[in-house]
Order: structure tokens, then sequence, then C-alpha cells
């Protein structure tokens, strides 16, 4: 059985399912999205797989699609409500994951860059 997929969290929130993708960010050091997804699905997320290698993982104020590189990362892209990013920062910390998030506005200005290496916010 495969603990990185699971129908059993949330759906992602009516209010958000129409926003464009505000959210990009990369996990440095780890090529392979199933770990990731997998630490989402413990804590109740719901995940799908989305290509060969990538993971779409889902809860009621974010949705992210996690695709693995060439140059050991996973790439982080999709829609999460902005008062949402440190939540999501919180999280990643949690799951001992290094990360680089940006959160864009509805005109494509990145409005805040997270980082778990130098916690810097803008």
């Amino acid at each position: 059985m495969t603990m990185d997929l699971s129908d059993e969290g949330e759906p992602l929130a009516p209010e958000w399912t129409a926003l464009d993708n505000n959210l990009a960010g990369i996990l440095p050091g780890h090529r392979d999205a199933s770990y990731a997804a997998e630490r989402f699905v413990r804590v109740g997320w719901r995940s799908t797989s989305s290509s060969w290698h990538g993971y779409e993982v889902t809860t009621r104020w974010c949705e992210l699609n996690l695709d693995p590189t060439d140059d050991h990362g996973v790439l982080l892209n999709g829609v999460i409500a902005p008062d949402h990013l440190t939540t999501l920062a919180a999280l990643l910390d949690r799951f001992e994951l290094p990360y680089s998030l940006e959160l864009y506005d509805e005109t494509g200005t990145l409005t805040r860059e997270l980082n778990s290496a130098s916690d810097q916010t803008r």
C-alpha cells in the first residue's frame, strides 16, 4: 500500500479554485516528490498522482503540484490562500524539508518570499 496517495483530505475551498497559481517554490535536495507527498498525507492532505513522478497535494486552503527536477529538487507550484503562506512554511519546517517559497498577487507581482535557510520575509 502506498502512503503518498490519499483521497481522504479536504478539497480546495471554492473561493480558491478560480485563482491562478500564486505560489512557486522549491524543496532543494529532495529529488523524490513521493517523500514530500507522503508527509502531506500524514497530516491529512489529499494526494493524487499528476505524472509518472509528480503529485498534487490539496487541503482546504492550498493545492500544490510537486514535481521532481533533474537537479535534485522538487518544484512546488499552485494556489494558496495568501494568509496561509506561513502555515505552509511551518509544515515544511515540521517535515524537516528545506524550502524556498514565493507568493504572487493577482497581477503576477512577487509579494512575499520565505526561505527555510534564512527565514527572511519580504
